[in-house]
């Protein structure tokens, strides 16, 4: 064995499991089939809310504990990437939310002449907003810091990990609905639009969790990320032109000024949804090693990366 163990995935939440792991002392190497900016993480907007993840109720304890971690990030926002920043979730009362809510410091209901856009309800909040190029890559040069290695390989086998690692953590995505298989897994296909950011400091949201179409805006200094789409089943990974100008004319309903910022990219990604939620799973392995499954965070994989990386480790050391 030349390993304690080998995670398989690199996105946001394969990094997350790799560095608790090696933080416990572990000899850990992350098994990625891309590079940390080809993971479906990269194409995260990213604000922190538990957004699109069941079970609820393990959801919520493993936010809060990525939101301690995030608020700690923000610290230092150019090399970590995470900075608290101030916006509107329209469409959303207190009441209409899990405990978790209690817990998240100056979320507030705001009165109706304070909600932006065609909107009348809505909360304020001063969140983590995850700037993901430059987080993904501060994520990996923490773990490699912590003697871990990312080799870029892709895995069609968990034997293969486990002829080198007594513990293996599938932390794949949407791609283990055909490496476990796990047929409960499900894309739910996002579109965005990367514009330059004509002054816009706070974001902003809109999201119905049942509709296909949502509406928000993240400021990334000189550019934001407008969104966006929850298409369920859908794989397309190419950006759609009427969808693009229909995510536009949304964000414009807010800010007009949204309508003449000049687009510099288009992005797309697949959210790894899972019937039932989030599979965390400890199997045995032949030999005696164990396999621990951490997939199908849904639309929330940044908002519970650390909390799920922990309980995940406990998992698999335990």
């Amino acid at each position: 064995m030349t390993s304690d163990a080998i995670v398989v995935g690199g996105g946001v939440v394969g990094l997350a499991t790799a560095t608790v792991l090696a933080e416990r002392g572990l000899r850990v190497r992350i098994w990625s089939r891309d590079d940390v900016l080809g993971t479906t993480s990269a194409v995260a907007g990213a604000l922190w809310w538990p957004y699109r993840i069941e079970p609820a109720t393990e959801a919520g304890a493993w936010a809060l504990a990525s939101l301690r971690l995030y608020q700690e990030l923000a610290a230092d926002p150019d090399r970590s990437g995470v900075g608290l920043v101030a916006g509107v979730h329209a469409d959303t009362v207190l009441d209409g939310l899990g405990s978790w809510a209690k817990e998240v410091e100056g979320l507030r209901q705001l009165a109706p002449d304070e909600v932006p856009g065609p909107y009348r309800t809505g909360l304020g909040a001063r969140l983590p907003l995850i700037d993901m190029p430059v987080h993904l890559a501060f994520l990996r040069s923490r773990f490699e810091a912590l003697g871990g290695t990312f080799e870029q390989r892709e895995v069609r086998d968990f034997a293969e990990a486990a002829a080198l690692a007594p513990l293996v953590v599938d932390c794949t995505g949407l791609a283990a609905r055909e490496l476990v298989p796990d047929p409960g897994l499900r894309p739910v296909r996002g579109q965005l639009v990367v514009v330059e950011n004509p002054g816009i400091e706070e974001w902003f949201t809109a999201a119905d969790e049942s509709a296909g179409e949502t509406t928000y805006f993240f400021p990334h200094r000189d550019r934001l990320v407008l969104g966006g789409t929850a298409e369920e089943g859908d794989e397309r990974l190419g950006p759609d032109p009427e969808t693009a100008a229909a995510i536009v004319a949304r964000c414009a309903r807010v800010r007009p000024e949204i309508a003449e910022a000049r687009i510099l990219r288009h992005l797309v990604g697949l959210r790894p949804a899972r019937v039932g939620g989030v599979r965390m799973e400890a199997v045995p392995l032949p030999g005696g090693g164990r396999l621990v499954h951490h997939y199908g965070h849904g639309g929330a994989g940044v908002t519970v990366a650390w909390g799920c990386a922990e309980a995940a480790a406990d998992l698999a050391l335990g």
